[in-house]
């Protein structure tokens, strides 16, 4: 029998990484598909891994559309994702969406997964408008919906290793207590999700292609509150988390942060302030259960304690 092909974009980084992987090593998928990992560089290690692990590796560049026809050409379905904050160009990103939809659209896929995320500027009324990291990828979900294409859209939620060692780390101010600040109420929802959770969801969609087509599968594990990840830190870091607390900070000392801290260019900066407010006012997936999504993934999702557990970047070595 003829396996399939499943074309990943992304296959060394975080979401495609784990695709790949999962077309490579589950039973119910290795046996049916042949995974045609893409990147830029097919000399860098992981890459090397990954044609070792059985995949095939080939370069292709977003900006170049007849290379994505070419990664595309005789695959069944596709994984494509961007990221945003390589450029930081939203219309950079759009144009190389478009480009995947465009090359998909050309070759006759089957089944084509856009790495999505909420139209913050439509869902808040053009309220918040600059979340241009989420919108670009909106803009591109829309493309593929007017394009026609048979279509998935995969929104990724809020990164679990966006946490440690980067938005919640020991505080001068404090004594060095570990501390999570951020503009938004320590009972804020947030869907949670472990990047190397990404194939697991994929899989649901590959497996249930008909009934996703046109629709969305929400990537996390549930929804935390941010106190709830301190409380989370504290069980696995009983020692370090003694002292670990969720601060809730004003709009004007977080972008003072921002700006003068992290050193991020001011449209930078109006991009995380008007999505932290877009979490406060409509909560990250504008109030979507998770419960559709959760039906069709037959895998179990990664728990924060469980990734916090498994992790070790940018935590130091004597927290563990």
């Amino acid at each position: 029998m003829t396996k399939k092909i499943i074309t990943v974009f992304g296959a060394t980084g975080l979401q495609g990484g784990s695709v790949a992987n999962t077309f490579l090593h589950d039973p119910k998928l290795k046996d049916d598909w042949t995974v045609r990992a893409v990147t830029r560089n097919t000399t860098k290690d992981a890459a090397k891994k990954l044609e070792a692990r059985g995949a095939e590796v080939v370069s292709a560049d977003l900006d170049d559309k007849a290379s994505l026809i070419k990664a595309m050409e005789g695959a069944s379905a596709v994984f494509a994702v961007t990221n945003y904050w390589e450029h930081l160009d939203k219309q950079r990103e759009i144009t190389q969406g478009k480009n995947l939809v465009d090359a998909a659209q050309a070759t006759g896929v089957n089944h084509f997964i856009w790495s999505s995320l909420p139209n913050v500027t439509k869902l808040s009324n053009n309220t918040l408008t600059h979340v241009y990291h989420f919108d670009s990828k909106a803009e591109v979900e829309e493309y593929a919906r007017a394009a026609g294409i048979p279509a998935t859209f995969f929104h990724a939620g809020f990164y679990m290793s966006n946490v440690p060692g980067k938005i919640m780390r020991p505080s001068p101010a404090h004594d060095g207590a570990w501390t999570l600040s951020l503009p938004i109420p320590p009972s804020a929802p947030v869907p949670v999700y472990d990047t190397d959770d990404t194939g697991k969801f994929i899989k649901a969609a590959v497996l249930n292609r008909d009934a996703v087509l046109g629709k969305r599968i929400l990537g996390a594990t549930e929804y935390m509150p941010l106190d709830g990840l301190v409380d989370a830190f504290k069980r696995v870091f009983p020692e370090a988390g003694k002292t670990a607390r969720y601060q809730q900070v004003s709009d004007e000392a977080h972008r003072d942060v921002l700006l003068n801290q992290s050193k991020l260019p001011e449209f930078v900066v109006e991009d995380l302030m008007e999505n932290f407010e877009g979490f406060r006012r409509f909560g990250y997936y504008f109030g979507e259960s998770l419960d559709e999504t959760h039906k069709l993934v037959e895998d179990k999702l990664t728990t924060y304690e469980e990734f916090l557990r498994k992790e070790t970047t940018g935590f130091p070595a004597d927290l563990k």
